[in-house]
């Protein structure tokens, strides 16, 4: 099989694309006129060169942009399950040549999905016995939850965006606290006489 000019093309190929996803990808090329496996890169099953490819004719496929067809599952005998894309390779002539199939093994990243899966899951609630004295932990719940809901950093926020976020900690009695404008600056990153001219301007503007 190795003397046969379409793997002598299209090894090259074959190999970049196993060598890139090795170990998780099959590569195979089948001769799609006499229906058997021209050579195989990183085999995932007991197929080999000479073994039947079973195809099927390929004039039967819906066409396909480019003759590239997938991605499509498949699965192995031992349960893995593979996503798969298949390319038709055509002579100077414009006839089909050869099937180029690249089978890639899921697992790895299924493992990952569901690992990541497991980390976003739902947490317990947390105990607020725990934080209740902790005026700082909700400093910085405060200014959290408003950079997430406004989707801008701490860094970036206006001068209303710094107004109404200290109009909710001093809601939430923050400023009543000794040390809180120290701590309160630096969580906004800005100094503490631009912080005490905010309040004062947020506190004039309350009825």
């Amino acid at each position: 099989m190795e003397t046969d000019h379409r793997v002598r093309l299209w090894s090259p190929v074959c190999e970049a694309v196993a060598a890139l996803l090795a170990p998780y990808a099959e590569v195979v090329l089948h001769d799609v006129r006499d229906d058997r496996v021209l050579a195989v890169w990183n085999p995932m099953s007991s197929r080999g060169p000479g073994s039947p490819s079973l195809l099927g004719e390929l004039d039967r496929l819906d066409p396909a942009p480019g003759g590239v067809y997938g991605p499509y599952e498949k699965v192995l005998a031992d349960g893995r399950r593979l996503s798969s894309v298949s390319a038709v390779l055509r002579d100077p002539g414009g006839e089909p040549s050869a099937l180029l199939c690249v089978n890639l093994d899921r697992t790895p990243l299924e493992q990952a999905a569901a690992l990541l899966a497991a980390f976003a899951a739902p947490s317990a609630p947390r105990p607020e016995a725990l934080f209740e004295q902790d005026w700082t932990e909700r400093v910085q719940q405060i200014v959290g939850a408003f950079v997430r809901e406004h989707g801008r950093p701490v860094e970036r926020l206006t001068r209303d965006d710094r107004l109404a976020v200290l109009a909710e900690l001093d809601g939430a009695g923050i400023f009543a606290v000794r040390r809180a404008t120290g701590v309160v600056a630096g969580v906004l990153q800005i100094s503490r006489s631009t912080l005490y001219a905010l309040l004062a301007e947020l506190r004039r503007s309350r009825p």
